[in-house]
Parts: structure tokens; C-alpha cells; sequence
């Protein structure tokens, strides 16, 4: 994910697990088996979601999601560069969604 006023940074990079293609979907808050967290930039692992300063214009976030044609053996605590590099000779597509939010 990265935010608007970090746009060359990834707030979260959220790390590889295998999910069938035939999957149905991940109920909220479920992760792929064998997924792991990056570590964001707040230097924890695991998400901490978009936080706008309270009464600032809607923010927009960018959600970047990966295909990746073999496992990219990340572990716990990669950073975004760590998921870059996993990804360069195993990436099959790519997508983007883009949402807003704001206190």
C-alpha cells in the first residue's frame, strides 16, 4: 500500500501465500496458509492502516496485489525491497485498486 504523500514508499508490504486459483476468496481478516508479514514503516510487522490526519481532504491509498508463478520464499519481517526483488523473475501479473479515506 502506499499512501499519498509517500508515494515511493510501501506503508505495507504484506508477503506471499499460495491461494488456489479456484479459491472462492479470504474471509476478513484471513491470511493464505503458509502467508507471511512484511515489516511497514512504522517498523513493526503486519498492517497498521491508512491514518490522515483527523479533518484533512480524503487521502488516497494504493493497493498493489502480485500473481507470482513460484513461492518467493520471503520471511516474517521482509521489507518492500525484499518483495521487489522476490518477485523479479517470478512475476506473472500484476493489479491495482485505489481507495480514499479520511478522518
Amino acid at each position: 500500500m502506499r499512501g499519498p504523500r509517500r508515494p515511493a514508499r510501501h506503508l505495507h508490504p504484506l508477503g506471499a501465500g499460495r491461494t488456489e486459483a479456484t479459491a472462492p476468496g479470504l474471509a476478513e481478516g484471513e491470511h493464505p496458509a503458509a502467508a507471511v508479514e512484511g515489516r511497514n514503516d512504522f517498523g513493526e510487522e503486519g498492517y497498521s492502516g491508512p491514518l490522515p490526519p483527523v479533518g484533512d481532504d480524503p487521502h488516497r491509498y494504493v493497493f498493489r496485489v502480485y500473481a507470482a508463478s513460484a513461492p518467493l520464499g520471503l520471511t516474517a519481517g521482509a521489507s518492500a525491497t525484499d518483495l521487489r526483488r522476490a518477485l523479479e523473475s517470478k512475476k506473472l501479473a500484476s493489479g491495482t485498486l485505489v481507495g480514499t479515506y479520511q478522518r
